[in-house]
């Protein structure tokens, strides 16, 4: 086999623009798919070809398996690479590419199957031997079950969706008069999500971490891990912040969770990349959590540590290459921090702010990357998810990447739309943050209600928090930037248009 010559991008947003870009250093040709919403997006324009799959919402263009299938056979692509999120663990597409005579890339639809079924994978960890959290092995089949198996097991519980992640189909429950109700709601937000109701139930671990080993497997036999991230610091079950390695894990420990990983991903006889997760107790105890067969969102930082490109990894295996390097190459370097840039709106409650982005600035210098699906003048969506960068730096050790994180943040502009780039100030100045004292309940309600009634720089000064000399030299410098860049926008030179070509289908 061989690298493919033209791979089809089965996505949006900046992981299609990260995925166009692995290829075209590869000198693969590359073809984008975009719906109604997405017609001058960042992806559509880097890409050799495009072409229109249906109208905004997801479900009928992004979704929509057999139009990505026929995109790729109509401009002549060999390849389809799903990103993640849409059809990326979805096992049943990942077939139907394989019958089209498309190479996919990814792990095959059997891995995905396995690992994509919470109930199934928990069963084939338990008999690889990998520690798993105490909980049915099968979906619940009502309310009276979950009833008795929160009894036995003894509350606090968690209800999970079978067939899906993302903290979707979640629900904690404290106690038996809870249950019903999480019960009802973790099942249809399942069935919304993910087509799914079914419903498991495992023993809540308080206080845990969150901490993921990516995994890189060829099809000659050979499984390698890339070490951990730690993906603690969450928001209603959303990841927000990454950061590898995991500032409190042993070497031990770190051993042996990598090890155990390789042996799950052995066991299902996966080939690409992939992440095994893990919650970590505060005794060191961890336990399988769930396997992603794809591409995470914060794989950057990954890249930045080791100096692996996993998506031309990807890539090469999917090409029939056996990797490259051992284990003994792959030597992390230094320190790794992703805040995800969200179109969200904290004034109200993070509510997904969508719009046309009038102003943008990323920030630069060395070791910091921005990977992001957005440009001046670009619109945000409200159809998708909100996220519209990924921010990456790199340090020699954990204080010098948060030192370059913030001063990476205090660069970065967006303006038309609301973003939480503000918030990611506060939060890699917070104490605890950068002690390393947190866990998956360090952005309680509790904490993210009290930023939002004492925000910092600016916007506290012009709640009224400020000296009113202040706030109005404030207010005059922001009015004499908008009459000045008012004033540029009518002397600019209408824009050329746009060199690259489409097909409408």
């Amino acid at each position: 086999m061989a690298l493919p010559k033209k791979v089809l991008i089965a996505n949006r947003g900046e992981i299609a623009v990260r995925v166009i870009r692995a290829c075209h250093e590869l000198g693969i040709a590359t073809v984008a798919v975009y719906s109604d919403a997405d017609r001058d997006a960042l992806h559509v324009r880097n890409a050799g070809e495009a072409v229109h799959i249906g109208a905004s919402p997801s479900t009928e263009s992004y979704l929509v398996g057999a139009r990505v299938i026929a995109a790729a056979t109509e401009t002549g692509a060999d390849a389809i690479h799903p990103g993640y999120g849409f059809l990326s663990e979805n096992a049943e597409f990942a077939a139907d590419v394989t019958a089209a005579g498309l190479l996919w890339i990814g792990p095959s639809p059997a891995a995905i199957a396995a690992m994509g079924s919470k109930t199934e994978s928990r069963q084939r960890m338990q008999a690889a031997g990998v520690p798993v959290v105490p909980g049915t092995t099968s979906p619940l089949q009502s309310e009276e079950e979950a009833l008795q198996v929160a009894e036995e097991m003894g509350y606090p519980v968690m209800l999970k969706a079978s067939a899906g992640g993302g903290g979707k189909g979640m629900r904690q429950v404290d106690a038996p008069g809870g249950l019903a109700q999480a019960y009802r709601a973790a099942r249809s937000e399942a069935a919304s999500a993910f087509g799914d109701d079914s419903i498991y139930i495992e023993k809540r671990i308080m206080g845990p971490r969150h901490v993921e080993v990516q995994v890189l497997a060829d099809a000659h036999g050979t499984t390698l891990h890339l070490y951990e991230r730690d993906c603690s610091v969450q928001r209603r079950n959303q990841k927000v912040v990454e950061e590898t390695p995991c500032p409190v894990l042993e070497d031990d420990t770190r051993a042996q969770m990598c090890a155990v990983a390789i042996r799950a991903a052995a066991a299902v006889d996966y080939v690409g990349a992939g992440t095994v997760e893990f919650l970590l107790d505060g005794s060191g105890d961890f336990y399988f959590l769930e396997m992603n067969t794809r591409l995470q969102v914060e794989h950057a930082i990954t890249e930045m540590v080791t100096g692996v490109d996993l998506v031309q990894a990807q890539l090469r295996i999917a090409g029939g290459e056996p990797l490259w390097f051992t284990q003994e190459d792959v030597r992390p370097n230094g320190h790794a921090i992703e805040c995800r840039i969200y179109a969200e709106d904290p004034e109200r409650n993070w509510a997904p702010s969508p719009g046309r982005i009038s102003g943008y600035r990323e920030p630069g210098g060395p070791w910091v990357r921005v990977d992001a699906g957005v440009y001046p003048g670009a619109t945000v969506p409200l159809f998708y998810d909100p996220m519209v960068a990924k921010l990456v730096v790199w340090g020699v050790n954990r204080d010098e990447a948060i030192c370059r994180a913030r001063r990476a943040l205090i660069e970065y502009r967006v303006r038309g739309i609301a973003t939480n780039v503000a918030f990611f100030r506060d939060l890699l100045s917070d104490e605890d943050f950068i002690s390393g004292r947190y866990d998956t309940s360090f952005l309680s309600a509790e904490r993210m209600a009290q930023w939002q009634e004492a925000p910092s720089g600016v916007i506290g000064a012009l709640a009224g928090g400020a000296d009113r000399d202040a706030v109005s030299e404030v207010a005059a410098i922001a009015a004499a930037i908008f009459a000045f860049e008012r004033e540029s926008a009518v002397q600019r030179p209408a824009p050329q248009a746009d060199p690259w070509k489409w097909s409408l289908r």
